[in-house]
């Protein structure tokens, strides 16, 4: 007797499991055929193939942002330095990214050619980099700006271009760094004329009003002593970040068997990481210096 209501106990569960295996299925079906239409309403943002991907982020209202949290003026070493951070944290996640060049508060980011990174979605590439980079401006904040405490939370917006060949690429870099030269001499005769001669934001925006690069040297050599030419590379250069071999140098205990204590020995071993350099990439000198950010087998 028992023998037979095992049986049946058995054949009751197989069929059970059948007709919710069923039920399933169905389920499933019935749920993609009667709402998987929605994706029909996505739009199509895939990147052109074969382009270079240009990811690039501007701190949002960052004026304000620079004033509520003590900037120092023109430049302030400590917030650049945050944002190479953040960006060198961005290439070791998205780790397609060949090359990134920053100033001021913004950074690009440029994805291989032949990257497939998210099925080449601009959206993806964008929202990625963008919540990676903001991110990290929180959590690094206090390394750079120990005494500052962060008062709200920074916002960047992002943008992706696409450029077909390596020398609109290398025009688009080149005008992100001419960018970065116009403007950081224009800050550093206007606050010089503010914080020096005293003169106020108005008076100095009037007195620089239709000078050229020439006049606003002479009026820093002339006036305040200033070689414009002998101000940090990383102020006038921006930041061009590349992969490069770097060699670390740790220190592990290593024991011997016929030894009762370790010995600490200094092993280097090296790493391919993102390396700040501030250069010029404007002329040809630093691409053939570093010909692989092109290749197309990079």
């Amino acid at each position: 007797m028992w023998a037979f209501c095992n049986v049946k106990v058995r054949d009751c569960w197989a069929a059970t499991s059948v007709t919710l295996r069923r039920c399933l299925k169905l389920g499933a079906t019935m749920a993609k055929s009667k709402f998987e239409y929605v994706r029909n309403f996505e739009a199509d943002d895939t990147c052109l193939a074969h382009c270079w991907v240009v990811v690039r982020l501007d701190g949002r209202n960052f004026h304000r942002f620079a004033e509520k949290h003590n900037f120092a003026k023109p430049n302030d070493s400590r917030a650049l330095h945050l944002m190479t951070k953040c960006a060198q944290i961005v290439m070791k996640e998205l780790e397609d990214i060949v090359i990134a060049y920053g100033q001021s508060d913004e950074y690009s980011f440029v994805f291989k050619r032949k990257s497939n990174w998210f099925k080449r979605r601009a959206s993806k590439f964008m929202t990625h980099v963008a919540s990676q980079f903001a991110s990290s401006y929180v959590f690094y904040w206090r390394d750079y700006f120990e005494d500052q405490p962060l008062l709200y939370p920074p916002g960047f917006d992002g943008r992706v271009i696409v450029y077909p060949s390596n020398q609109t690429l290398k025009d688009y870099l080149s005008w992100r760094q001419a960018d970065c030269h116009i403007n950081n001499l224009y800050n550093t005769v206007f606050w010089a004329l503010v914080q020096q001669s005293g003169l106020t934001p108005v008076q100095a925006q009037e007195r620089l009003q239709g000078t050229l690069a020439a006049d606003k040297n002479e009026i820093l050599f002339s006036e305040f002593n200033i070689n414009y030419n002998n101000e940090p590379l990383m102020y006038r250069k921006g930041t061009v970040l590349i992969w490069q071999k770097v060699g670390e140098v740790t220190t592990k205990e290593v024991k011997l068997p016929a030894e009762m204590e370790g010995k600490k020995m200094e092993m280097t071993r090296t790493r391919t990481k993102p390396v700040p350099l501030h250069c010029d990439i404007i002329g040809d000198a630093f691409w053939k210096e570093h010909p692989e950010i092109l290749d197309e087998d990079s």
